[in-house]
């Protein structure tokens, strides 16, 4: 099977899904080519290395990578981050019939919504099925995180989207939320396929605590809730903030902030205002570094905004969360927060609230270490028997064989 999966981001951008995706189709002895832009994401300059062309090609772990041109920029800027979205949609539309493989099947990988102009001229001219996999869900994300707020683009957004899912041969999304957001807007419930995000239960691993590191990064002797991601309006870590000055009578508690996002400068400029002692920001690492980080927390802090979207969503750093062997607070509520109290792999708090947080950080504080155990040993266990990066990729390939039958190509 020849498989083109067609994605903005990709290593060396933190966006590893849909690189672990191509690796194991791969290992399974099929053609693959990734068809994305130039790194720029998160901090919106290229990453280093590379400089903005036409087109180039690539390869990553011997993955073929073909490269083409985008505007780059993750600002806070509606109109330019507009601009990298219709860049990339327009040069893929224009170059890439002439410059990718031809596939059996295409594989898309949203967000942008704008991802689905390329798809579907593709699928066109190609005369090829293309499955659409949705992490994001729009136009919600865009009212979520204050990207838009007119009502009548994010009407123009939303019909997009419809006819976007109209011409997939299939749609996967990421829970059971997605589903019904879907279904309520008409898409036929036999084209949705719902399977979840994964992790790689290799590169997430718990690992021995380094001694040496701990010091070196202020995280020795200290009671860590770290967090660990992109720093956007998504995650509302304001709040986390709030909760840090609740907490300053506990002089060995602090939150670990590790990543970067548009929301960064702020909450540095806030924490110092605040004169909050007990938050640090590490910056952003690899995903080769995460698991020794991980191993020097002592609670894997979950925290999106209280929006109807994010009740809907399960982030993909939870499982990277359960498969590392820490307790997990998870100031979040919907699917995600019914997934850590089922599995008992750590605690739930209503998002957004300061207080709340801090009274969940003083009890996690009080348990004993065996106690402690108990919620990070039913994570670990959830992660590496229903979130493993080969059973769920295994699915998709499963999913992307039966529509690379010529008799099934084309859209709906």
């Amino acid at each position: 099977m020849k498989v083109t999966i067609l994605t903005q981001w990709y290593p060396p951008e933190p966006a590893v899904l849909m690189h672990e995706l191509a690796q194991e189709l791969l290992a399974s002895g099929h053609s693959v080519q990734v068809v994305t832009g130039f790194p720029n994401y998160p901090s919106g300059e290229l990453a280093k290395g590379y400089r903005l062309r036409p087109w180039m090609r690539d390869e990553i772990d011997g993955v073929d990578v073909l490269r083409i041109y985008l505007y780059p920029d993750h600002s806070r800027s509606s109109s330019r981050r507009v601009i990298n979205y219709l860049s990339f949609a327009l040069s893929v539309t224009l170059l890439a019939p002439f410059l990718a493989q031809r596939p059996d099947v295409l594989f898309v990988y949203h967000p942008p919504l704008t991802i689905g102009l390329p798809a579907r001229v593709l699928s066109w001219l190609w005369g090829i099925p293309y499955v659409y996999q949705i992490q994001d869900m729009w136009p919600e994300t865009l009212r979520a995180t204050g990207m838009v707020n007119s009502e009548r683009i994010l009407s123009w957004v939303g019909r997009w989207a419809k006819w976007t899912y109209k011409h997939a041969s299939a749609i996967c999304v990421i829970s059971p939320g997605f589903k019904a957001n879907l279904v309520a807007k008409g898409v036929p419930e036999r084209k949705i396929h719902v399977i979840s995000n994964w992790v790689d239960t290799e590169v997430y691993v718990p690992v021995k605590p380094d001694t040496r590191l701990a010091e070196q990064l202020g995280l020795a002797g200290r009671f860590n809730i770290m967090f660990a991601g992109n720093m956007g309006q998504a995650q509302a870590l304001e709040t986390v903030l709030g909760a840090a000055a609740l907490l300053s009578d506990l002089h060995d508690v602090q939150f670990v902030l590790v990543g970067d996002g548009i929301a960064t400068p702020e909450l540095k400029a806030s924490a110092i205002e605040q004169k909050l002692s007990n938050v640090r920001f590490l910056g952003r690492y690899p995903v080769s570094a995460m698991a020794s980080l991980f191993a020097l927390a002592d609670i894997l802090l979950l925290h999106l905004k209280d929006d109807p979207l994010f009740r809907i969503t399960i982030p993909h750093k939870l499982f990277a969360y359960m498969a590392s062997g820490k307790p997990i607070l998870a100031a979040v509520a919907g699917d995600a927060a019914e997934l850590v109290t089922r599995t008992g792999a750590g605690i739930v708090v209503p998002p957004e609230d300061p207080q709340a947080l801090a009274a969940a950080v003083r009890y996690l504080y009080s348990l004993s270490p065996q106690e402690q155990a108990v919620m990070a040993e039913r994570g670990l266990q959830t992660a590496r028997c229903d979130y493993s990066r080969k059973a769920l990729v295994g699915k998709l390939e499963q999913l992307l064989r039966s529509y690379s039958s010529p008799s099934l190509h084309g859209g709906e």
